[in-house]
């Protein structure tokens, strides 16, 4: 308790507006002055929290950050919050403190304000800032007023009695969730976040600190009540009208276009449940019987219409045809016309010829060619050459099945049939590659399982969530362990970049003292080849300005006689030192050192190696970070990668650009040989040194260059960039089924001079 009783500040301090006067009497300034001690002690342990989540996310952001400007933002919002962490506190119940002791005039304020403000008066120019940080703190005032609406109807008109005030809301109570909110962002003004690290900070404050206030809300209102303040108020507080600003001509408007959008897009459509569903079917109908006519297609064929039991028999024997012939044609999509002449085949089959036929009525036609449409179109998304288009088509009747039986397949997006369309064509699409390769085989057997099972089983939307569920957690597993190998990928190319910049520094100190100390023979061989890693090395572990690396800089000022050597055997024995960290063999280590400084008595059995043999060892000795650059060597780097001539204004306007892409971004590598194009993510690149670092959809490491050797690549055409795309590849299809159909209709649709003439 006598901790919590230090971090109490009292309200006396805080006292500004009448000096010299008693504002309240004792029994209500000892009221408020407990109270506030209960609020410091209260939300000590939640502001921590609140700083600490926000701290944690800002760490995970930065990992996650997709360019280096907002890297580094994350680093600098988070160093400010760990540097004023108890400023923060302070600062907000200093606030807190003030606007208690303002309660009585800020209850008047809005209504005194609002009379002598007029209305040409307070015009002004809209801060995009202010307005997210107005509406954000508005709605994390009225979640807490929701949340604890009873304490604070308790709170509000017992307060009110205590300061011979209107019952006090929203603003005018300052401990309730709107003016805590407002506390928390006068508290961070000081910090200077941007508006999105304010935001997420007003975001932890929400789940940290007014989801906690229940506790004190009841431990002030017992007091109260206690001490005689209205004991006898029950909560039934009255329903606050809450002013919205309502648009009912954009509702009305929106509300009257929603048909025509879904028959645009039935791929937006999210099948939510309510009045007034819309019949996506039946618009693509609309649209299907409007080509036919502008077409000048021909009527229904006579007959009798299949029942719904026939065409699923009939779609059934299809599928079991098709899972016994094993040639290349059965593995083809199929077009809306042979759809239509192999079902009515198998729904005549052992008919007498002249035996009444049984046809498809329209509705199922329709559906039968709207979803050999979609597969058109899912087709035309894919990528040439890849396993995609064998298992698309062995899905086709299966959701073909599903299509006919359940209509809410093109209703409802998120329907588990068109979920695992989407994810099966896509993971094909983008995880295999087309190759034979070990590492396709796992995921293209677990595909063509899963579409094997969807041929053999009746459908329904419990088989598809199951199939669904399945895919989507083996291709969790993926995913995890390609991002596993990308960020071990990009941690290498990380540490070789640093460091390559230590060993530069490290050799421009020893260039600077081989100016004015030229050093000649082994003691050469031995900083240049050598003792320049130690530095580099030391340099990277502890700083240029620690007191190890300053340490090394001695001795490489005492071997070039820069200063004096006071003890040769700890020299020798540093030098050794040295040399091992670096990789050397501790008795090549010793053999150097001994015949470089002579120190000690050497054993008379042992012949040290000449000055000249240990030289050249030195010099054919592996430098540090050797090893890493030859297993990460590019593979199959074109010639004009290596060497790249003077960049073109072209060229630099491109490398502009792509220090703009965010990691992430894709690429495609076209071999100019063969025409094989292969997918590349930039996963990693240096904003010093222009490295950048390629990554396949496994996380395996692809070309690494130089953003100016990228940039001659893609103006010479070899590598182009992968536009992001919105729309995940079943939207794009129903994008594109949708607007032929639209199109093909207009096309017909004669125009106005057009129909004048005729």
């Amino acid at each position: 308790m006598d901790v919590g009783q230090d971090r109490r500040r009292s309200l006396a301090p805080l006292q500004g507006s009448r000096p010299g006067s008693v504002r309240w009497p004792a029994r209500t300034q000892r009221l408020l002055e407990t109270s506030y001690a209960l609020c410091v002690e209260a939300l000590h342990e939640p502001l921590q929290r609140c700083l600490s989540e926000f701290e944690r996310q800002l760490f995970v952001l930065a990992e996650q950050a997709r360019r280096s400007s907002e890297q580094q933002e994350c680093f600098a919002s988070r160093q400010r919050v760990l540097q004023d962490r108890t400023t923060f506190e302070q600062r907000f119940m200093e606030h807190l403190g003030a606007a208690i002791n303002e309660v009585d005039t800020a209850a008047s304020k809005p209504a005194a304000d609002a009379a002598d403000v007029k209305p040409w008066q307070s015009l002004e120019l809209l801060d995009t800032v202010e307005q997210e940080l107005s509406m954000a703190l508005e709605q994390l005032g009225a979640r807490g007023e929701v949340r604890h609406s009873s304490v604070l109807y308790e709170l509000g008109y017992r307060m009110a009695v205590l300061v011979g005030a209107p019952p006090l809301e929203g603003q005018a109570l300052p401990l309730g969730p709107h003016a805590l909110g407002q506390v928390c962002h006068q508290a961070s003004a000081e910090l200077e976040l941007p508006l999105k690290h304010q935001l997420l900070l007003l975001q932890h404050f929400d789940q940290s600190v007014i989801q906690s206030l229940a506790p004190l809300y009841a431990t002030i209102n017992a007091q109260w009540q206690a001490d005689g303040i209205l004991p006898q108020l029950r909560s039934i507080p009255i329903p606050r009208r809450i002013s919205k600003r309502a648009q009912p001509a954009a509702s009305e408007a929106a509300t009257a276009s929603e048909p025509a959008h879904v028959a645009v897009n039935p791929g937006a459509q999210q099948g939510s449940g309510g009045g007034g569903s819309i019949e996506v079917l039946e618009s693509l109908r609309d649209l299907l019987a409007q080509q036919r006519a502008s077409q000048g297609g021909g009527g229904q064929s006579t007959g009798r219409a299949a029942s719904e039991d026939e065409l699923q028999f009939a779609l059934g024997a299809l599928q079991q045809h098709l899972a016994q012939v094993t040639d290349h044609a059965s593995r083809e999509l199929r077009s809306a016309a042979r759809l239509r002449e192999e079902l009515l085949a198998q729904l005549n089959i052992g008919k007498p010829a002249d035996a009444p036929r049984t046809q498809l009525s329209g509705e199922q036609g329709d559906t039968v060619e709207l979803v050999a449409r979609l597969f058109e179109q899912v087709g035309q998304q894919l990528q040439h050459g890849g396993n995609a288009h064998g298992l698309l088509s062995d899905l086709q009747l299966p959701v073909l099945r599903m299509a006919v039986a359940d209509h809410s397949f093109f209703e409802k997006r998120e329907h588990p049939a068109r979920r695992l369309l989407d994810t099966v064509t896509a993971a094909a699409n983008d995880w295999l590659d087309g190759s034979d390769d070990e590492s396709n085989r796992p995921l293209a057997t677990k595909l063509e399982q899963l579409v094997s099972r969807a041929n053999q089983e009746a459908p329904s939307a419990g088989l598809y969530t199951t199939l669904l569920a399945d895919i989507e957690h083996h291709l969790a597993l993926l995913t995890r362990k390609a991002q596993s190998a990308e960020r071990r990928h990009v941690e290498a190319a990380q540490g070789r970049e640093r460091l390559d910049q230590a060993r530069h520094r490290a050799g421009e100190l020893m260039a600077e003292r081989f100016a004015q100390s030229p050093p000649r023979g082994l003691l050469r061989a031995l900083l240049d080849r050598a003792w320049s890693d130690v530095l580099a090395l030391t340099l990277l572990r502890h700083g240029e300005d620690s007191e190890p690396f300053r340490s090394q800089l001695a001795i490489t000022d005492q071997l070039l006689g820069r200063l004096p050597v006071d003890d040769r055997l700890q020299l020798q024995v540093e030098v050794e030192s040295g040399l091992q960290q670096i990789g050397m063999h501790a008795e090549e280590a010793v053999q150097v050192a001994q015949r470089l400084l002579g120190a000690g008595t050497p054993d008379p059995a042992v012949e040290l190696p000449s000055a000249t043999d240990l030289a050249l060892r030195l010099k054919q000795h592996q430098r540090l970070g050797e090893h890493q650059s030859a297993q990460h060597e590019p593979a199959a780097v074109h010639p004009a990668q290596v060497q790249t001539p003077e960049p073109s204004p072209r060229e630099r306007r491109i490398e502009q650009h792509l220090r703009e892409v965010p990691f992430g971004s894709w690429f495609e590598f076209i071999d100019p040989t063969t025409g094989q194009i292969a997918r590349r993510k930039l996963a990693w690149y240096s904003p010093m040194s222009g490295r950048c670092l390629m990554v396949s959809r496994r996380g395996q490491r692809g070309e690494e260059m130089t953003l100016a050797q990228l940039a001659h690549e893609v103006a010479s055409g070899r590598v182009c960039e992968v536009p992001a795309q919105p729309e995940s590849l079943l939207d794009r299809a129903w994008r594109s089924l949708t607007g032929s159909l639209r199109q093909s209709t207009e096309a017909r649709r004669p125009t106005p001079p057009e129909a004048a003439r005729r």
